[in-house]
C-alpha cells in the first residue's frame, strides 16, 4: 500500500477516474441487477472498464463496490457475499493499476436513515468495517467514501472504516445549488459544515462528487477552502448537468470543455480530479493531459 498523501505533498494535481455504472450498462448490467456481483461473474467486464482508466493517464482508480455495503447488498440477497464480493473489486483494480498507481476503495450510503431508526448505529458500522476490510485485504491503498449527503452516517463510516483498516480515508458529499445560490446536500448539509464534521470523524482528504459539472463544482470547492485551507480536495464531476433528451438521460459536457475548467478548479483549492456520471475514459484522458502540460 502506497500513501495518497505522501504523493499529495510532492505537489502535482492528481487524476482519478470516471464513471463506472455506464460502462457497466453498456456491456450489458440490466437494471435491477447488482453491479457488484459482477466481480465474480464478469470480471474481465469489470476489469476492462479499470483498465481503460489507467492507459487513460489516471493517476488513482477507484473499485466497482459503490453499493457494496452488506446493508445494500441486502437488497439482492447478497448481504452474505459483502466480504467476497468486495475484497473481488479490490483485486480487479489493483491488478489494473499495478504497483504505479493508487487504487481507492468506493464505499456508498447505505440507503437506510439512521435518524428514522431503520438501523442500529452499531449494526451499520458493523456493515461499513466489513467492507472495509474486505477491500483492504483485496488490496487497495486507501478508501473513497463517497455521495453521501447525511453526516451522521457519513461519519460513523468513517470512523468503522478507519479502525477497521488503518487506511487513508477520502470522504465526498453531493451537493445542489439551492434557491438562495447556497450548495446543501438532500439532507440540508453544506460544504462548511460537512468539513468539520468529516474531519473531526477522521476523514484525510475531503471533498464532492456527483450532481454537478467542473463549473459548480469551482464554487463548492471555494466554500470548503474558505474553512479549510490546507486539507486536500477531491472532486468527481458530473459531465455537465444531466439533460433529458429523446427518453434517455445525457451528460453534456465533452472532455474538451470539461478540460477547459479545470485551471481554475485546481486555482480554487482542488488537489485530484476525476469524474463521475457522465465521463469516461475520453475525460480523464484530456484532463491528465493538461496537467501533465501544465
Amino acid at each position: 500500500m502506497k500513501s495518497l498523501l505522501e504523493a499529495l505533498r510532492r505537489g502535482r494535481p492528481l487524476v482519478s477516474d470516471g464513471a463506472w455504472g455506464t460502462f457497466l450498462h453498456q456491456r450489458g448490467l440490466q437494471p435491477g441487477e447488482c453491479p457488484e456481483l459482477w466481480n465474480v461473474t464478469r470480471r474481465a467486464d469489470v476489469a476492462a472498464i479499470a483498465e481503460s482508466y489507467i492507459a487513460a493517464g489516471a493517476d488513482l482508480i477507484l473499485t466497482n463496490s459503490f453499493g457494496g455495503s452488506p446493508h445494500k447488498l441486502a437488497a439482492y440477497g447478497l448481504a452474505e457475499r459483502a466480504a467476497e464480493l468486495n475484497e473481488a473489486a479490490a483485486a480487479i483494480s489493483r491488478a489494473a493499476a499495478g504497483d504505479d498507481h493508487f487504487v481507492l476503495g468506493s464505499m456508498g450510503p447505505t440507503g437506510v436513515m439512521l435518524m428514522m431508526g431503520e438501523v442500529s448505529e452499531e449494526e451499520l458500522a458493523a456493515g461499513f468495517a466489513t467492507q472495509a476490510a474486505a477491500l483492504k485485504r483485496g488490496g487497495v491503498d486507501g478508501l473513497c467514501l463517497e455521495t453521501f449527503s447525511a453526516l451522521d452516517e457519513a461519519c460513523l463510516a468513517i470512523r468503522a472504516a478507519k479502525a477497521a483498516t488503518g487506511l487513508e480515508i477520502a470522504c465526498t458529499f453531493t451537493f445542489e445549488k439551492t434557491i438562495t445560490g447556497e450548495f446543501r446536500t438532500m439532507m440540508g448539509v453544506s460544504p462548511e459544515e460537512m468539513v468539520e464534521a468529516v474531519k473531526e470523524a477522521g476523514a484525510d482528504i475531503i471533498g464532492t462528487n456527483c450532481g454537478n459539472g467542473f463549473e459548480q463544482m469551482i464554487e463548492i470547492v471555494r466554500a470548503i477552502r474558505c474553512v479549510d485551507a490546507q486539507t486536500p480536495v477531491l472532486v468527481h464531476a458530473n459531465a455537465g448537468k444531466p439533460q433529458y433528451v429523446d427518453g434517455k438521460t445525457v451528460f453534456p459536457e465533452t472532455p474538451a470543455a470539461m478540460a477547459a475548467h479545470l485551471d481554475e478548479l485546481l486555482a480554487a483549492g482542488a488537489n485530484i480530479v476525476g469524474g463521475c456520471c457522465g465521463t469516461g475514459p475520453a475525460h480523464i484522458r484530456a484532463l491528465a493531459e493538461k496537467i501533465r502540460g501544465r
